[in-house]
């Protein structure tokens, strides 16, 4: 029996429909991304695999969080989740590849904005993929953008200036998975002459505009098929039409953002868990040692027990903040960033205790645990590193008590 078999996907907030697309998701992963991991994770930084990109595309990846009305499938986080337990499983950037679109694609759906929502959300039901990502990350400024009271604190910051009926942006992101293929994305700027605090707006920008250069590709120990780069912004003028609930709404939509994004990237680190230990598992299973399978040594064992409980237990959190994610508005930050401080720490230690029950092989490319465990720490940056989740969960904690510091 495989941990894939004993799950607890058997759940209300899992549709008979979900849980059949699951399948396919899972077939997909084996047949189309498992042959080609090892290849793009080696490959020259800037390559990029459109065909790997097409066939998911065809299966419907890009549109889970879509609402079928603008032509998507409408699975909501729930979905995004599930199917980045399944691909990470396998090649945990092209999950990476696949999910951050959905970054893209979330302040469009929080904003309630008929005409936003009918111009950006159709284009991915078309013929050829589109791909979308999320611009906030700047070179010396990441979480003092979300924190009011640490904003003014953030350096270079990107700017926003009102010109009539558009806004000229100006500066530069740093970090954005998918910047480099994405056909547009959702962009934070500061708008000039308002104090920090309050000046934080999210702008959906199409990356075809003049003034919009994409960046090198950086070189990255792991996720290396989601390519990550630079966005530099130089008097891009934008239609004020394309503000996402207002100035000043920056902070409430990109923390929305977040906790929804918390809840999938603690699925990404499960599946990371889950294919370390399948790995180990089956090695366990043919190594005979002692004249016995190597998992017939208790102290084997015992770590295997211990590896398969981590990830049943990461995926009980992650699905639990998926169902928040999908249900509560605005989406709580306390479910969302348990289960990625969990899945974050699992997914290292799963790796790292597989790769020692594989030996010399664990260390090897071509049998795929070294990537898992380059892959297994990669995860702990995106959306939240341990500290930031430990802040929100301990907020979260003393939330109803009096504030007397």
């Amino acid at each position: 029996m495989s941990i894939t078999d004993v799950s607890p996907f058997e759940t209300e907030s899992v549709s008979a429909e979900l849980l059949e697309f699951r399948g396919r998701i899972r077939e997909f992963a084996e047949e189309v991304v498992r042959p080609r991991a090892l290849v793009n994770d080696q490959a020259p930084a800037e390559d990029f695999d459109w065909e790997l990109v097409r066939a998911g595309h065809d299966l419907g990846l890009f549109r889970l969080v879509v609402p079928k009305e603008f032509g998507g499938l409408g699975y909501g986080v729930m979905g995004v989740a599930i199917m980045m337990e399944e691909l990470a499983a396998v090649d945990a950037a092209t999950a990476l590849l696949f999910g951050s679109t959905m970054l893209g694609q979330v302040p469009v759906l929080l904003s309630n904005d008929p005409q936003l929502q009918s111009r950006f959300l159709p284009m991915f039901a078309g013929d050829e993929p589109v791909l979308a990502c999320n611009a906030i990350t700047e070179d010396v400024a990441g979480c003092d953008l979300l924190i009011p009271e640490y904003a003014g604190c953030a350096r270079e910051v990107m700017t926003a200036r009102r010109d009539g009926d558009h806004y000229v942006l100006n500066g530069r992101k740093r970090f954005i998975n998918n910047a480099k293929v994405s056909t547009f994305g959702s962009v934070y700027a500061t708008i000039e002459g308002v104090d920090p605090a309050d000046g934080l707006t999210a702008f959906m920008v199409s990356f075809d505009s003049d003034g919009v250069q994409r960046g090198p590709v950086a070189d990255k120990m792991g996720y290396r098929a989601c390519l990550g780069s630079e966005l530099l912004f130089h008097d891009v003028r934008v239609p004020a039409e394309n503000v996402v609930g207002g100035e000043g709404a920056g902070v409430i939509i990109n923390v929305a953002q977040m906790n929804m994004a918390r809840a999938t990237v603690a699925a990404l680190s499960t599946g990371i868990a889950r294919g370390a230990f399948e790995l180990a598992r089956n090695w366990c299973g043919e190594r005979i040692q002692g004249g016995v399978p190597l998992y017939k040594h208790q102290f084997s064992a015992r770590k295997l027990a211990e590896m398969a409980s981590k990830v049943e237990a990461s995926r009980l959190l992650y699905l639990d903040a998926a169902e928040v994610a999908d249900n509560e508005i605005p989406v709580p930050a306390y479910k969302p960033a348990v289960a990625k401080l969990f899945a974050d720490r699992i997914a290292i230690e799963v790796a790292t205790e597989a790769m020692s029950l594989m030996g010399a092989r664990g260390y090897i490319r071509e049998f795929g645990m070294e990537k898992l465990v380059r892959e297994s720490f990669g995860a702990r940056i995106y959306e939240g590193t341990p500290e930031v989740l430990a802040l929100a969960i301990t907020e979260s904690l003393y939330a109803d008590d009096d504030d007397d510091f």
